[in-house]
């Protein structure tokens, strides 16, 4: 594994990857200066950088300002059409969200966080609505609690140990003790229900969507409105569903 004092490390692409990453946070448009201070690098390596990603296509110049072009989204989408499941998952997702009339949507996990890989909205619970490429905290959502669920017990150690489990309703879970219970739970279960912890208005059913071997590649789910369905009424009416859709995605792989 490469590691940032390994030989095997390549500063430049980080640093490259790095000035990208901040053209794609807040304002659209940056100096080198305002990309410098981001990036906390040196202005002369940013001004490289940003030129040669110009040339590239990746990035727009004004003679003062630097900007994304559309031509950044093949990188991200390099690795949706990598996944085996992708476009199967996308249209079983929205069969399902016809079906049964409700937001469905499906992640991975990403470090402390999950990342909407599909995504079929029916209409907008959330005050910010989440898109493909959306990031929530993995703690406080049902998605993200399956995926936990499925880590090793040293990852899920060093996750309890390090991830910032920030308080985000008066419902989320903060507590590392008795966030790994109710991750344990889920992992008893085979499914997550996770009511007003991310936002007081929406609640959420998930389960794994798992490989030809068993192994836990992503997690689908249902959104919904909380004060509109409890938790008995929700598996009721979506887990078998939810659980074939996932169980279709897996075929195809």
């Amino acid at each position: 594994m490469a590691t940032t004092e390994s030989e095997s490390f390549v500063r430049a692409l980080a640093r490259g990857l790095k000035v990208i990453e901040v053209l794609g946070q807040s304002a659209p448009r940056r100096t080198v200066a305002e990309i410098a201070e981001a990036a906390d690098l040196p202005r002369s390596v940013v001004k490289r950088f940003a030129l040669t990603l110009t040339e590239l296509g990746y990035t727009g110049h004004d003679g003062k300002r630097f900007w994304l072009t559309p031509k950044v989204m093949t990188l991200g989408l390099s690795y949706l059409y990598a996944l085996p499941f992708w476009r199967q998952a996308q249209l079983a997702l929205e069969e399902l969200s016809a079906e049964i009339g409700q937001s469905c949507a499906m992640s991975v996990l990403d470090g402390h966080e999950i990342v909407y890989v599909v995504r079929v909205p029916t209409y907008r619970i959330l005050r910010a609505s989440p898109t493909l490429g959306s990031r929530l905290p993995a703690h406080a959502v049902s998605m993200g609690r399956v995926l936990l669920a499925a880590e090793p017990p040293a990852a899920l150690d060093a996750y309890l140990a390090s991830a910032a489990l920030k308080r985000l309703t008066h419902a989320t879970i903060t507590d590392p003790d008795l966030l790994r219970a109710a991750i344990g739970r889920v992992g008893e279960s085979g499914t997550a229900w996770v009511d007003a912890e991310l936002d007081e208005s929406i609640c959420g059913l998930a389960v794994p969507v798992r490989d030809a071997d068993g192994s836990v590649v992503a997690a689908a789910n249902v959104s919904l409105p909380t004060g509109q369905f409890s938790e008995a009424h929700a598996r009721e009416a979506f887990l078998a569903p939810l659980r074939q859709t996932a169980a279709r995605i897996r075929a195809s792989m």
